[in-house]
This record gives structure tokens, sequence and C-alpha cells, in this order.
């Protein structure tokens, strides 16, 4: 059997980072979280105050970015920075900076250097549609904003920050108009993935119903 790829593509805020790790464990498959490449990014250029016109530093930041997803951890340069890259900062300007095409090029070589060779589970937002458009497995969530809201505002809580609803659900919206209307690797549903709404779901049904989805197919038979 060749390698098994397993895309999970759809706004913030759907359950996909949490799915895509879960389902990874259960079939004891590699994880690799594509957002976390683009948020460390976007810490780096936050920490080192770069112009937001100056790609070409951008650029030769991403190239140094290698990532280690280790346990719950990620770590940049042996360092952890998984805390660091869900702030409120860093999820307000990644989608800026997350549209440069130049930078998404560098970040898309990368995920499939760390792919190869090995069966995986990886999240985004254009992974069945540009990184890896010939996975065997796509699928693509959806939810509706107030829920993906909640689920974000949890996530704040839970790093120690409140931060009112209503402030979430409009960053969310700007988020979602960066994201589909992007000139390079739009967020979009690929032809041939699966549409999940996960608006009514926890993460153990979101898993299960992926699980099951793809252990029917004949790949598995």
């Amino acid at each position: 059997m060749s390698v098994i790829r397993i895309t999970i593509d759809g706004p913030s805020g759907t359950g996909k980072s949490t799915t895509a790790k879960l389902l990874a464990e259960k079939f004891k498959y590699k994880y690799i979280d594509s957002g976390s490449y683009y948020r460390a990014v976007t810490l780096q250029v936050l920490q080192s105050n770069i112009r937001p016109n100056d790609v070409a530093k951008m650029a030769e930041i991403t190239k140094k970015t290698d990532l280690e997803f280790k346990n719950d951890d990620i770590l940049l340069n042996g360092v952890s920075i998984a805390n660091k890259i869900r702030t409120i900062e860093v999820t307000n300007k990644v989608s800026t900076i997350s549209k440069l095409r130049v930078l998404r090029k560098i970040i898309n070589e990368k995920l499939k250097i760390c792919a190869d060779g090995d069966n995986i589970v990886i999240d985004g937002k254009d992974i069945g549609t540009v990184v890896f458009p010939d996975a065997q497995f796509k699928f693509f969530l959806v939810c509706d904003i107030n829920t993906r809201a909640a689920r974000r505002k949890q996530d704040f809580l839970d790093a120690g920050v409140n931060v009112p609803l209503d402030k979430v659900i409009k960053e969310l919206q700007k988020r979602d108009e960066l994201e589909f209307k992007r000139n390079d690797g739009p967020l979009k549903k690929a032809q041939d993935a699966v549409e999940i709404d996960t608006t009514n779901m926890i993460i153990e049904e979101q898993v299960d119903c992926l699980y099951k989805k793809i252990i029917a197919s004949d790949i598995f038979k």
C-alpha cells in the first residue's frame, strides 16, 4: 500500500487541528499542523518588528523556520512555541502574513518534505487543493460562525485571555474574508472532498465521523 494522506481543510474554529491530531493518533500516523508554520513565522515577524512590506525579510525567516511536533508541543529550533503562537496578537495577524505568495510557496515545500514517505494527517486551508491534491482522503469542515466564535473564545480563556464574543466573531469574519478571497491558496473545498458540518458535534464525534468514513473505503478493505 502506498503512503496514506488525509487532509482536513476548513475555516478557523471548525475543530480541524484537534480532529486531525486525534485522528492521527487513532491511525498511528504522523500529524502535521500546517497552520503552526504560518503562526511561527508570524510570531517571529512580530518579535522582530519587521515592517509589513518587508517581504524579503519575512521570506528569510520562513526559510529558517523548521518545526518539530513532539507529543503536545511544537518546537522551533528546540524551543517550545506552542503557547506563544496561539496568542490573540498572532491570531489576528496570521491571515495577513499567510496571504503572501512567496511565504506560501516556501511553507508548502516544507510541508511536502515533512510528509515525505510517511502516512500523514494534515490540516490547513488549502491542503487538499494545493499542497496534496492527490491525497486519498480529503475532508472540508464547516461550522456555524457563532459556534466557531464560542470555541475560539474558550481557547483564549484557556490561555488566560478574556475576549468579548462579539469581537471574536468580527475577527473570524475578517479572517474568513481574507482567506476565502486571497489570490494564492484561497480557502476552498476541493471538488473531491467530503464536507462535514461540525456545528453540533463534539471533538470525539468529529474524529469518529472521519474515522468511520476512512475505514469504510476500499483502501482499507
